[in-house]
């Protein structure tokens, strides 16, 4: 791994109601794995979880790059690995940082939610809070994101695992949004908690691949991204206890025919997304931009996109339907893995092929 800076200047074509806006965007880091999940820390230090099995610790100041000791066995096979990491909502006095990753179990991967503690440059009280009852012989639709309410509790997402009737199975947590304290034990007001035929810690269910996950805690509201098959990508505005369809409902078609996914685009009792791609960007993550550094985007959603490379920024209306789009970053040339906001208001953006970028506006130079 090497650190470097090199810095180019992008010129955003917003949508007509918006004034161009120029930016720039510096490489802060490359010679990483697949930079699947950041965390920024109070020192300036950002974490970067890498799906291949490997924490780091990038120094925002220095640009020092350190591994981290102390993961647990990770179960490293085709999409799984380690995914995300972030810091608890009371990281200031529990000093726990949580985690997702590909725990194996029998000899198939399933998606894990753990939390553990940072001592020098190793973890350190590691605990599996959930292994999730997501198991397949496939190594395809982890899920993985993880997000934090304003009440002390976590959010999960897990695939359906490659195997379709998972997300309509409330006997298994594969294809689902998940709910748990931050203990890891089950919310007494989770949706589903008295009813002994449904796993306790389920939210939401009915998705197929939901890699992005994000609660505004200014709007006290739950966005998910999810990736669609040939086609048929989804932005939802997630609400406990309802049914997102897949795969009954889908605007996807099948990889290999001209067929449609399911029986149509819409049902009686299934939800109805507020964003769906076509044909597919391959989403990654999501947030909803809430800071000051670019106007201009306030509350808009700004998505990652793998197949197509960009950075999707989706402006909604009154009603949180979306009701245009605008693709920027398209200079970076990479597979958009994650994003995250700074407290100054500028994004992280990893790349899959390694790098780590800052996005600031031009002339906000400083750290």
């Amino acid at each position: 791994m090497k650190f470097i800076i090199s810095t180019f200047a992008i010129l955003i074509f917003c949508q007509p109601v918006y004034s161009a806006q120029a930016i720039t965007t510096k490489t802060i880091a490359t010679g990483l794995g697949v930079p699947w999940g950041m965390a920024i820390m109070p020192d300036n230090i950002l974490l970067i979880g890498q799906r291949e099995g490997r924490l780091s610790r990038l120094n925002l100041n220095s640009g020092s790059l350190t591994d981290i000791t102390g993961l647990p066995a990770i179960k490293v096979s085709g999409q799984g690995g380690l995914f995300d990491v972030a810091l608890s909502p009371d990281y200031a006095n529990s000093h726990w940082i949580y985690f997702s990753y590909s725990k194996d179990v029998s000899g198939q991967g399933a998606t894990t939610l753990a939390r553990a503690k940072l001592a020098g440059n190793s973890l350190i009280d590691w605990q599996d809070l959930l292994v999730t009852k997501s198991t397949t012989d496939t190594n395809v639709h982890f899920g993985g994101r993880i997000t934090f309410d304003n009440k002390d509790h976590i959010f999960l997402s897990v695939g359906e695992r490659g195997f379709r009737p998972n997300a309509q199975d409330l006997s298994s947590h594969a294809g689902s949004i998940l709910r748990l304290n931050l203990d890891g034990t089950v919310p007494a007001d989770n949706p589903f908690v008295n009813d002994k035929n449904v796993l306790p810690e389920i939210w939401s269910y009915g998705h197929r691949n939901p890699q992005g996950l994000f609660f505004n805690k200014v709007t006290e509201q739950l966005w998910e991204i999810e990736h669609g098959p040939r086609g048929g990508d989804e932005i939802n505005l997630i609400k406990a206890g309802k049914n997102y369809g897949w795969p009954v409902i889908s605007f996807g078609m099948e990889y290999y025919t001209p067929r449609a996914v399911g029986e149509g685009t819409e049902k009686a009792g299934m939800e109805h997304p507020i964003k769906v791609y076509i044909p597919s960007i391959a989403p990654s993550s999501i947030i909803q931009y809430m800071g000051n550094a670019f106007p201009e985007w306030h509350a808009n959603l700004l998505a990652g996109a793998l197949k197509l490379q960009h950075l999707n920024r989706i402006v909604l209306d009154e009603d949180d339907q979306a009701i245009s789009e605008t693709r920027l970053l398209r200079n970076v040339e990479g597979r958009i893995r994650n994003i995250i906001e700074s407290p100054q208001g500028w994004l992280y953006v990893s790349t899959d092929d390694g790098r780590i970028l800052k996005v600031s506006p031009d002339l906000a130079d400083s750290e």
